[in-house]
């Protein structure tokens, strides 16, 4: 199997931006790449062609590879709950929740198995697979049960790269401690180190390079600039850390920071317009009179529905809609907006009926089957005719209130997938990706305009995946000049 392992001496080093710059690279040179990570833990997650859940870096990494995402490109995902425990998805489906101890007891030898199986099959479909691991190679206590980082590279017998933060500090420590507690067969299989996130001048590095080499015989054959990190870190921490930044656009979205909040790479395309200002509130914030307010995704839409209750939020929302504010709600949050959300089978771990923040006339019932499929609409709001896609990942069931019907409008031909509310200031749909559409993105947009008397922007815009498409493009044109991947393709 033609391979190349990606690992880091720390969480956040760089791998899945260095992977992704791989992937776009070698691409570029007419290798056949798929990307691989055998276990990963996020929220942020992707909907296959084939209705199948895989976690949003490998799907970015695959579109850097040009290239479509697959199950097998991330076959164990963990999104946890809050509760010490993850909800485990095999190959794109929920097969169970557990915690730590009782994920390895009862998951470990399914999850390698899959591992394995999924190698097979990118294998024959592919020139180069690049592997990404997780957080640190060297955790001697977690090692026994890693599934992610060496013992997939073992496996592969893959050339290995070793990638540290060098904004840290103590990058030297990091990288010898990393090999010293690596097996020898393992350490045998790091073939070069990368240095990320550099902000000095080089030759100031250079002793400190020519000892690290000297003293291992290993090659640092990358010392990478730092960069604006084009696409977001796995949790939500880095996310916030990353994102305070100064703006000046002409319109202010505040996003709600929900304990439990996932699939934020939803407001990506947001980031993207120079016009639009965004901001992320903690529940214990003050809501203020934002131009709108969007209620993000939730892995466990019960918990964090309860904490908005208890932080005063629901209250600060339903003044701030009577004063004429716009409340968009997407997935976990539109279920939120209803009138009344049960668990009867306590499928988030809670049974019950808890009262929602009653802006739309819903009401939703949480189920154990999963809804994860790629959907294609047409829009009839904010404009009619639109061509929208997106996907769904939920275990809610939503209705609207019986007698109803005319409190609400369709978003879509689908009546599942959205409604509006009469006075067009509470909108809700279950569709990920929708701001990635281009032009429903700008009608939106240019409908907040409005009402502040600010002149609409041009709806002939092309939709994100171009824009991502460049971003990776200037990724690896950044990257690239500061590797060599000689040894590891030699």
């Amino acid at each position: 199997m033609k391979a190349i392992m990606v690992v880091g001496t720390t969480s956040h080093a760089g791998k899945s931006l260095i992977t992704a710059a791989l992937c776009r690279i070698l691409a570029r040179r007419g290798w056949r790449v798929s990307p691989f990570k055998g276990q990963n833990m996020a929220l942020n997650s992707y909907v296959t062609a084939g209705g199948g859940e895989i976690g949003h870096a490998q799907a970015v990494q695959a579109w850097a590879a040009g290239t479509n995402p697959w199950v097998e490109m991330n076959p164990i995902l963990l999104k946890p709950q809050g509760d010490m425990t993850s909800q485990v998805v095999l190959k794109g489906k929920v097969i169970g929740v557990a915690g730590a101890a009782e994920y390895y007891e009862k998951f470990f030898d399914i999850g390698w198995k899959a591992i394995e199986e999924s190698l097979q099959r990118l294998t024959e479909e592919f020139d180069m697979i690049v592997c990404e691991g997780a957080g640190s190679p060297a955790e001697i206590n977690l090692k026994h049960r890693d599934l992610t980082n060496m013992r997939v590279a073992k496996y592969l017998n893959a050339p290995t790269v070793l990638v540290a933060d060098i904004d840290r500090g103590g990058v030297f420590a990091h990288i010898i401690g990393t090999l010293e507690l690596l097996d020898p067969d393992e350490r045998a299989l790091i073939k070069g180190f990368v240095i990320n996130k550099f902000r000095g001048q080089r030759q100031l590095l250079q002793s400190g390079i020519d000892w690290l080499e000297q003293r291992t015989g290993i090659p640092v054959i990358g010392v990478v600039p730092w960069l604006e990190e084009a696409f977001p870190a796995e949790d939500s921490l880095s996310l916030f850390e990353r994102r305070q930044r100064d703006s000046k656009g002409d319109l202010n979205i505040t996003v709600l920071r929900l304990p439990r909040i996932s699939n934020f790479t939803d407001f990506d395309p947001l980031e993207s317009e120079s016009s639009v200002t965004l901001n992320y509130l903690g529940l214990k914030g003050t809501l203020g009179h934002p131009d709108a307010v969007i209620i993000p995704g939730s892995k466990t839409t019960i918990p964090d529905l309860i904490a908005m209750h208890k932080s005063g939020m629901v209250e600060q929302l339903q003044d701030y809609v009577a004063a004429g504010g716009t409340v968009m709600g997407i997935c976990g949050g539109y279920q939120m907006m209803g009138q009344l959300l049960a668990d009867p089978e306590g499928v988030e771990g809670q049974e019950g009926r808890f009262p929602g923040l009653k802006l739309l006339p819903l009401r939703t019932v949480i189920v154990g089957q999963k809804i994860a499929r790629q959907r294609t609409v047409t829009s009839q709001l904010p404009q009619e005719g639109l061509p929208v896609t997106g996907y769904e990942i939920h275990q809610g069931r939503t209705c609207i209130v019986e007698g109803c019907d005319d409190e609400v409008r369709p978003l879509f031909d689908d009546v599942n997938l959205g409604l509006v509310n009469a006075t067009g200031s509470v909108w809700g749909t279950y569709l990920h990706g929708l701001f990635d559409n281009g032009p429903w993105r700008r009608s939106w947009l240019n409908r907040l305009r409005t009402q502040r008397g600010l002149r609409s922007l041009p709806t002939g815009v092309p939709n994100y995946r171009e824009q991502r498409e460049v971003l990776l493009d200037q990724l690896a044109n950044a990257i690239e000049p500061h590797i060599d991947l000689e040894p590891l393709l030699k």
